[in-house]
């Protein structure tokens, strides 16, 4: 009897701790209801984006420090920001936060077909916005855009070959190369995976396998949407993409042209009339300022052109006027810029646009990654009305992703 009763106390024992009867599997041993396991995921997510908020938020101090201390660096190098990129990845990732919320709902309601799309929509997002990114990146490295130490950027020469590279600025060759095709490099990993998704889709369907083939499927769309961004950024690189250079060269090109014919007309007019239009011989521009005027084609040359229009507006209020002794007298010069294309301050703005951009753009592969695994349990139907709390935890990660960016346009993009 003490034997039997003792298995009977054991028995009882393993009902009540075991749980092997009562759980279903998606139910962690650990916990006594679905509830309970959601509620302390949510917890457990939150507290992993308090961290994540506190580790952007050093790089935003960082960000308003320098801006502080260094404004025109950073108005003058957003120029060379493409505000159009930046505004369709801005409405990518919004795009995305609405697909991943509807997926949540979908995990909820257990409608499976609409989850896989929904998640698949959201991983197509995420491609195309690492696509347009690549674009930029390497738009940037191969005109010397780069942070302080490596910036070489020239406004005579901004898209120099690798050789020159090399033998002006000291790269080595492969650094050279690298920066020269860098939108091969950025877009091999991606390629790879491209054609190992198709194969693995292929294999698949002659194979039979029902499952990994409706896994590769959306996988392979999501893989295309990559080189879809790419497509994108091209087309908004090259329409507008010479947006700081280009501009800057085409509008002051034509000003040029536009004086020489000037000069041109000029030189045929009469000795007289040329005396009487210039009264005041010291502040002859085209004879005297030459080389300044010269200088002061370039909007980037901030100093010259300043130097420039004091010298003009000196001219226009000396012509006829005379200056008492003691009376201030304002001879238009007001303050004189500096150049901020240099390693020392445009090279600070780029190394913290690359730190915040690229560290958002690992964020977006994490995320990356975890939606492949959602997008695989989604499709073996996993989740259910009192368990979808992964597919919920996901999207609140994705959610911060996209807010970040958020700041993260306006504050680099839109600084005019």
């Amino acid at each position: 009897m003490a034997t039997i009763d003792s298995l009977s106390s054991e028995s009882e024992t393993h009902d009540e701790h075991g749980h092997d009867h009562d759980h279903p599997a998606w139910l962690a041993h650990h916990f006594d209801t679905p509830e309970q396991q959601f509620d302390s995921g949510k917890l457990g997510i939150w507290l992993f984006l308090v961290t994540e908020v506190l580790f952007f938020s050093g790089m935003f101090c960082a960000y308003a420090m320098f801006r502080m201390l260094r404004p025109e660096v950073f108005e003058g190098c957003s120029q060379f920001l493409n505000t159009k990129l930046g505004a369709i990845n801005t409405g990518v990732l919004l795009f995305s936060s609405l697909t991943m919320a509807w997926a949540v709902r979908c995990a909820q309601t257990e409608e499976y077909k609409k989850l896989v799309v929904m998640i698949a929509s959201t991983l197509s997002c995420a491609m195309v916005f690492l696509g347009v990114k690549s674009i930029e990146y390497s738009h940037k490295w191969g005109m010397g855009l780069l942070p302080p130490g490596s910036y070489f950027y020239d406004e005579a020469n901004p898209h120099p070959t690798a050789q020159q590279i090399v033998d002006q600025h000291g790269f080595s060759e492969s650094a050279a190369y690298f920066l020269t095709h860098s939108l091969y490099f950025l877009c091999a990993p991606f390629l790879i995976l491209l054609i190992g998704v198709a194969i693995w889709a292929v294999y698949s369907k002659v194979t039979d396998k029902q499952f990994q083939y409706a896994c590769a499927k959306p996988l392979l769309v999501v893989c295309l949407s990559f080189f879809g961004g790419v497509g994108l950024g091209m087309i908004l690189e090259s329409g507008g993409g010479e947006h700081a250079v280009a501009h800057v060269d085409g509008e002051h090109a034509g000003d040029h042209g536009d004086a020489d014919h000037a000069h041109a007309d000029h030189s045929h007019d009469a000795p007289a009339e040329v005396a009487a239009t210039h009264a005041v011989p010291a502040f002859d521009i085209e004879s005297d300022d030459a080389a300044i005027e010269l200088l002061a084609e370039s909007e980037l040359n901030t100093g010259a052109r300043a130097m420039l229009e004091a010298k003009q507006a000196q001219a226009e209020m000396a012509t006829g006027q005379i200056v008492a002794a003691g009376v201030e007298a304002d001879l238009g010069i007001h303050r004189i810029e500096q150049d901020v294309q240099t390693k020392r301050q445009a090279g600070v703005f780029f190394g913290i646009y690359y730190c915040m951009t690229g560290v958002h753009a690992i964020h977006i592969l994490g995320g990356i990654g975890v939606l492949v695994w959602l997008l695989i349990r989604s499709i073996r139907q996993d989740f259910n009305r009192q368990y979808f709390g992964p597919v919920d935890y996901v999207g609140l990660y994705w959610h911060l992703v996209d807010l970040i960016w958020i700041y993260l346009f306006p504050l680099l993009y839109l600084i005019r």
